[in-house]
């Protein structure tokens, strides 16, 4: 079965996006660089495409121009087994421009979206016990950045 591999379409910036995320995310590194030729749409010896790896899973960055800016409507989700790792994820993401949102969003500088989520709110969500599922839901709609003792008090009724 072939890998699923995701596509970002960068306007000029690729080569900026893939070393800043190699930094964030174990386990990244370049794969292939290609560069535009003589009579291709971008400047010649630039950067064109980059195959590379992002904590183990395979993507592909492409300059190809402004007509297709990021949006919400794709993320990324980054699942989290405690809360130094959503705090690692969150801030190296939002720094040099990033912007935070709500329920554990944020946009990083180059406008891709991520959500940085602990494990366990999947946990506390699907809680059998409709109240504390609630209680978490609610707790979850008013962070920005996710905290996990604050989702699970708030589950608790504390």
């Amino acid at each position: 079965m072939p890998t699923i591999q995701p596509s970002l379409w960068f306007d000029g910036n690729a080569e900026e996006a893939v070393a800043f995320w190699s930094t964030v995310f174990p386990n990244s590194s370049t794969v292939r660089t290609s560069r535009f030729g003589p009579d291709s749409p971008g400047p010649e010896g630039g950067v064109m495409a980059i195959d590379f790896v992002l904590d183990g899973r395979p993507f592909v960055a492409i300059n190809g121009g402004p007509q297709f800016p990021f949006t919400e409507a794709v993320s990324f989700t980054i699942p989290c087994t405690d809360q130094a790792e959503v705090d690692h994820y969150w801030f190296a993401l939002i720094a040099d421009g990033g912007q935070e949102s709500e329920c554990g969003w944020l946009k990083d500088r180059f406008g891709v979206s991520w959500q940085v989520v602990p494990e366990i709110l999947n946990e506390l969500i699907a809680d059998p016990d409709r109240d504390r599922s609630s209680r978490a839901v609610q707790a979850m709609l008013r962070m920005k950045r996710l905290v996990i003792a604050d989702l699970v008090s708030a589950a608790e009724g504390r």
